[in-house]
């Protein structure tokens, strides 16, 4: 019988010359995704203008409309992740979603643009779990917060490199064509889309040729191939997907237990976003969007998506508990990963919240320009956020070998019970310069949650089960922080006649239940990571 790798061991597997190269074509694959995914931040006000819309409309786009794709084709794609080439799901994901991004430099109303964004969902959701696992099976227990160090710096890479990459290109295409004759007629902020989104191309043929690692082999525990990955794959999506779902359970001679409580949860889930809407829509009133002649109030698509995310997670843990004991069990019944959970979602609500109007906050705030704001903004937050995660990296590994378990909690707790306060002392700037001053430390401090957390959670997990396992985190952090986050600066922000820095703060309100798990999850998460196996083996797994 394989047995773990021992944790801490001094003889800990050596990382090979092909693991370093998987490390920065990954992280690479991460940036890539963010870049896309965020390059509205700085396009936004000439979105608005060309296309008639609001700070609302614009959290549906930067949020809700990627969130629920994103979300849901995560689920399939990291089930695919623990039985298929990941290098391969890498490739054709990213070559998908960069075509998709690129679709929006063709959007002449807001429908194209949501068909854009949905297809960007799409493809970044076999980013994470793809990713992830491939990484796990290349880099020992050891090293696996560097790992997440370098994946969280690359997300910074991403992050800020989409607004120094946005707002030139714009401002470039914009300059060059001020007196009109543009090719195809297009704007700056679409000729951006097309920038942003070519370099995916070569990305996806690298990662093509990219050996794929034995899975299992650095925590010592033999996997078998997977008999039929992209069956499994599918029947995942059927089973969660609402309505469809109702198949799957007849198919799998589910009980009567099981039909009322998803019934009864779909019932649940409707009336709880009805009176949300009603809520919403008093709170801060938005004219109807058009879809091919179809009105839609805009608070009903925001919250039918949340409802439609919800019955997703919902059917998703019913079909583990249904057809996979084991992971149901490593995933639902192990206290610190729903906590670590919880967390990583509650402080996406912040994350996007801040990320998707805090260009357009300097913009009006202080009144700078767009190309200013695409340089000085985005070339910070790419800097301070390449050293942050590898600061923290290194560091939780460091904490974790000096106190197991617990270290990487006290860690996380540090950056994201320290950061709203830093965060509101920099919001509150009173010019430009102050504002980016004490950016530089908020950046630091929040930047440094991620390695040490994703590395827990993961290592919460069975190697076969890290795929599906990330993509639940992520449908979780999607669907419930940024799906919420940048809608909720949206609705403050239009409520408060385009007040940003009241609409940004108000995304603090998190931070009080993220410190109170914390502190549960550093008194329990050692008695978790000592039941993983025996957990596995009650559930039926052949450990």
């Amino acid at each position: 019988m394989a047995r773990p790798a021992a944790t801490g061991s001094s003889l800990a597997p050596s990382v090979t010359g092909t693991a370093w190269y998987a490390l920065a074509l990954v992280s690479l694959s991460n940036a890539m995704s963010l870049l896309d995914r965020n390059i509205l931040a700085i396009l936004a006000p000439h979105i608005k203008a060309d296309l008639n819309i609001g700070d609302a409309e614009m959290g549906l786009l930067y949020g809700t409309v990627f969130a629920l794709f994103y979300a849901l084709f995560s689920l399939p794609l990291g089930r695919l992740s623990d039985g298929w080439l990941r290098n391969r799901i890498l490739s054709m994901s990213i070559l998908f979603w960069s075509l998709a991004s690129a679709l929006a430099a063709f959007a002449n109303g807001f429908a194209i643009l949501i068909v854009s964004r949905l297809g960007v969902g799409i493809g970044e959701g076999a980013t994470s779990p793809a990713g992830t696992s491939l990484l796990f099976d290349y880099f020992p227990k050891q090293r696996r917060g560097l790992v997440m160090g370098a994946i969280a710096a690359a997300i910074a890479v991403g992050l800020g490199g989409s607004n120094v990459i946005g707002g030139l290109a714009a401002q470039y295409w914009d300059a060059r064509y001020a007196a009109g004759g543009a090719p195809f007629g297009l704007h700056g902020w679409q000729f951006a889309f097309l920038v942003a989104s070519a370099p995916g191309v070569l990305l996806a043929v690298l990662l093509w040729f990219l050996r794929e690692p034995k899975r299992g082999a650095m925590d010592g525990i033999e996997t078998p191939r997977d008999p039929a990955p992209f069956r499994a794959s599918f029947a995942l999506l059927g089973s969660v997907t609402p309505g469809v779902n109702f198949l799957t359970l007849a198919a799998r001679g589910a009980t009567g237990r099981n039909w009322a409580a998803s019934f009864g949860f779909i019932v649940a889930v409707v009336v709880v976003m009805g009176v949300m809407v009603q809520l919403t829509s008093t709170f801060s009133p938005r004219p109807s969007l058009e879809f091919g002649g179809v009105s839609v109030n805009p608070h009903l698509l925001q919250w039918g998506v949340m409802g439609f995310g919800a019955v997703v997670i919902f059917n998703l843990l019913q079909g583990l508990s249904l057809t996979d004991r084991s992971t149901f069990a490593l995933i639902v019944r192990s206290p610190s990963m729903l906590i670590a959970m919880a967390v990583g979602a509650l402080q996406t609500v912040i994350n996007y919240g801040i990320m998707g109007f805090t260009p357009s906050f300097i913009m009006k705030i202080y009144g700078e320009s767009q190309t200013a704001t695409a340089v000085k903004f985005g070339t910070l937050s790419l800097v301070i956020g390449v050293i942050g995660p590898l600061i923290a990296g290194p560091l939780s590994d460091w904490f974790d070998r000096t106190m197991p378990g617990r270290g990487r909690v006290w860690l996380t707790l540090f950056a994201l019970g320290v950061s709203p306060f830093v965060g509101i002392w920099t919001y509150l700037a009173e010019d430009a310069g102050s504002f980016y001053t004490r950016f530089i430390l908020y950046s630091v401090i929040l930047t440094c949650w991620i390695p040490p957390l994703y590395a827990l959670m993961y290592g919460l997990v069975l190697p076969r089960m890290r795929g599906i396992a990330a993509s639940t985190y992520l449908i979780v952090s999607t669907i419930f922080g940024v799906g919420i986050g940048p809608y909720q600066v949206g609705i403050v922000s239009d409520a408060t006649g385009g007040d940003l820095r009241i609409a940004i703060l108000s995304t603090n309100w998190v931070a009080v239940p993220i410190v109170i798990l914390l502190l549960i999850l550093a008194m329990r998460v050692r008695r978790d990571e000592a039941m993983m196996l025996e957990r596995a083996r009650a559930a039926g797994e052949p450990v």
